[in-house]
């Protein structure tokens, strides 16, 4: 009986194609990211595909949240989605805001940790869109999702080490 009454209401189809696009542009500015940490002439190039690719993640997000305001069903919780969509839109910013300080200092060699760094934004990405493509299944996919959430933890942990073993790095680099 649910299900008919839910046939007659109004919905909207798209909402995990616009994840499916937001986490692409998520991937491509983290493979661009790792394209500028390989150094190099090509870096101011690399650094502004991140800048497209964020402009282009900037229009996905604005399209779901006006989703989210004009649809009376969604697939899940409303503040759900904004959550999603703003981490998406969060982790594609900050690689635009390292690709703007790259590009202002004229940085064209980085350290063994920031590749690693590169890396390991690459390898969250690919978890993330994989995560994000089994989000109109969640229930089915629930084990899939709680192992890709506790891989992109770990991943989170490891670069906040990386993060820390390159400033220490840094710092006895300069001491002298």
């Amino acid at each position: 009986m649910l299900g008919w009454f839910q046939s007659l209401l109004p919905k909207e189809e798209n909402f995990f194609r616009l994840f499916d696009a937001h986490a692409a542009t998520l991937i491509q500015g983290a493979e661009a990211l790792r394209k500028v940490l390989e150094g190099g002439d090509d870096v101011p190039r690399w650094c502004q595909r991140i800048v497209d690719h964020e402009h282009e993640a900037d229009a996905v997000a604005r399209e779901v949240l006006f989703a989210v305001r004009r649809s009376f069903i969604t697939p899940f919780d409303r503040s759900d989605i904004r959550g999603l969509t703003n981490s998406l839109d969060d982790s594609i910013d900050q690689m635009q805001k390292t690709a703007k300080v790259i590009t202002l200092y004229e940085i064209r060699d980085f350290a063994p940790h920031m590749r690693q760094l590169g890396d390991i934004a690459v390898e969250a990405a690919t978890l993330t869109v994989e995560a994000v493509g089994l989000l109109p299944a969640m229930r089915r996919n629930s084990g899939r999702l709680n192992e890709l959430t506790e891989k992109i933890a770990r991943l989170e942990s490891d670069s906040d080490a990386l993060y820390d073993a390159g400033m220490k790095a840094l710092y006895e680099q300069h001491k002298a």
